[in-house]
């Protein structure tokens, strides 16, 4: 029989109470999701896997630290939003090359043209979500990739959650007159 899964509070708490490696449970529900987000930030996916390794680090340092009232997915995303424009401001440029794996599973044949169209117009979104303003384009970042609700983004961020309901309008206007300009349409 297995056991069952642990939500992220309650393995924080596991964590905090002396079962360390359950610590490797928590990596593993963030790792690839934290590295797309941080990708997505600064351009660099070799810099994202280092950057995430330090924000696991300084996650694991402050674990105690955790108030238990939040979220822990905002708290970490918050600690790896801070990880990559400490990164930038280091780097004061942005690398706009981006390395992104767009691996899945392979499609029936009868699926494939389908897929590849799917994945065409999934990098052509990318190349104009590329181009919105820095805080529109996180925002909807984290709303449609990381699947977080407004507040969520909020305690990220740290703007209110109206900020980020203004910010997510603004983005998506700004990413449809983008792609349609480009003639990109779903």
């Amino acid at each position: 029989m297995t056991e069952p899964q642990l939500a992220d509070n309650e393995l924080v708490a596991a964590i905090v109470a002396g079962d360390q490696e359950r610590f490797g449970e928590l990596m593993g529900r963030y790792e690839s999701k934290l590295i797309h987000y941080v990708v997505y930030l600064i351009h660099d996916r070799s810099a994202a896997q280092d950057i995430v390794q330090e924000t696991f680090i300084k996650t694991y340092k402050n674990l105690r630290g955790f108030n238990a009232k939040y979220k822990f997915s905002s708290w970490i995303y918050r600690i790896a939003h801070n990880e990559a424009m400490s990164y930038v401001r280091h780097e004061k440029h942005l690398d706009h090359d981006t390395d992104i794996d767009t691996t899945e599973d392979v499609a029936p044949e009868s699926d494939i043209v389908r897929e590849i169209d799917r994945s065409i117009l999934r990098d052509k979104m990318s190349l104009c979500l590329d181009e919105i303003d820095a805080r529109y384009r996180e925002v909807l970042m984290l709303q449609f990739y990381e699947g977080m609700k407004y507040d969520e983004i909020a305690d990220v961020l740290r703007v209110p959650p109206s900020t980020v309901g203004v910010w997510a309008l603004r983005g998506k206007a700004k990413l449809k007159e983008l792609c349609e300009r480009k003639g990109v349409t779903p």
